[in-house]
């Protein structure tokens, strides 16, 4: 398993998707992506591809994904978890 710490994660999704005017201090394990960071269906589907691309990550279905991408704490576990490279 390779350490992937909550900054790993930020600086992935900062540099991915449209996050102007956010606070990466502010974000913590607890924060959720789509009410809190204010992500759309389309950034659901950006979400995947930045797995797939950064981490070699796969999200089969729309359930996996849901509960993947809850808070950025789950994402930041399931990332740490999966990550092959």
């Amino acid at each position: 398993m390779i350490r992937t710490t909550l900054d790993d994660v930020k600086e992935v999704l900062n540099a991915n998707l449209d996050m102007q005017g956010i606070d990466l201090d502010s974000l913590k394990e607890d924060t959720p992506l789509f009410s809190g960071l204010g992500l759309d269906s389309l950034d659901a589907i950006e979400l995947v591809i930045i797995l797939r691309k950064n981490y070699d990550i796969v999200v089969e279905n729309m359930d996996e994904g849901r509960k993947i991408f809850q808070t950025l704490g789950t994402l930041r576990e399931h990332i740490e978890q999966t990550r092959k490279k």
